[in-house]
């Protein structure tokens, strides 16, 4: 079965990272985990960047606009703190606002740390990407996609990227297919394929 190919940009925020004072993680955390999760040929665009909202409003846009990123992740940059602009630079090129996303990554990250309800995490939609700010420690990351399971596999809590692959569907792009046993994508059954679309 042929996949569709999907391109994916990748936003690490950090003014440590990009200033090579420390080897950023949240990139190839990023990668990792899509790679083994999507069964979809994937072409990444990576950007590394400081915690400066212009810089980021200028590099989200560049992904949606120019790239045609389907799926744009951020890393970095969600906290209280003065440097923390992520969600002020993903709001400010938003088109729909997805709140749905941000109540839910608390949500999983609740279940570790308090500290959770300090995450200001966004996800916005601007024309056909969907943008999602993610946590920046890379556990973190591939808890809040995949969610939380038990010692016997069966989930706890829903990972947020079961429901990416249809909203993906609705905004226009391709048709995202992941490997079950990591997370399984939820789609009504008039929105599932069960022949790949003929290019």
């Amino acid at each position: 079965m042929n996949h569709e190919a999907v391109k994916i940009g990748l936003v690490s925020v950090s003014d440590r990272a990009s200033q090579g004072v420390y080897a950023d993680q949240g990139i190839p955390s990023l990668k990792t985990w899509l790679s083994k999760a999507l069964l979809n040929p994937i072409e990444f665009v990576e950007v590394l960047i400081p915690d400066e909202q212009p810089q980021i409003e200028e590099a989200l846009t560049k992904l949606a606009d120019h790239h045609k990123c389907s799926l744009i992740c951020t890393t970095g940059g969600t906290g209280p703190a003065k440097r923390d602009v992520t969600p002020e630079a993903t709001l400010a090129v938003a088109h729909k606002e997805m709140p749905g996303f941000g109540e839910q990554m608390r949500q999983i990250s609740l279940h570790f740390v308090p500290t959770a309800i300090l995450s200001r995490q966004v996800a916005v939609i601007r024309g056909e990407s969907l943008i999602l700010n993610l946590p920046g420690q890379p556990k973190a990351i591939a808890e809040t996609l995949e969610g939380l399971k038990d010692a016997e596999g069966k989930p706890l809590v829903k990972g947020i990227f079961a429901a990416i692959p249809y909203c993906i569907d609705l905004i226009g792009g391709p048709y995202l297919e992941t490997r079950e046993d990591i997370v399984k994508a939820f789609r009504p059954k008039s929105a599932i394929r069960t022949t790949p679309k003929e290019a």
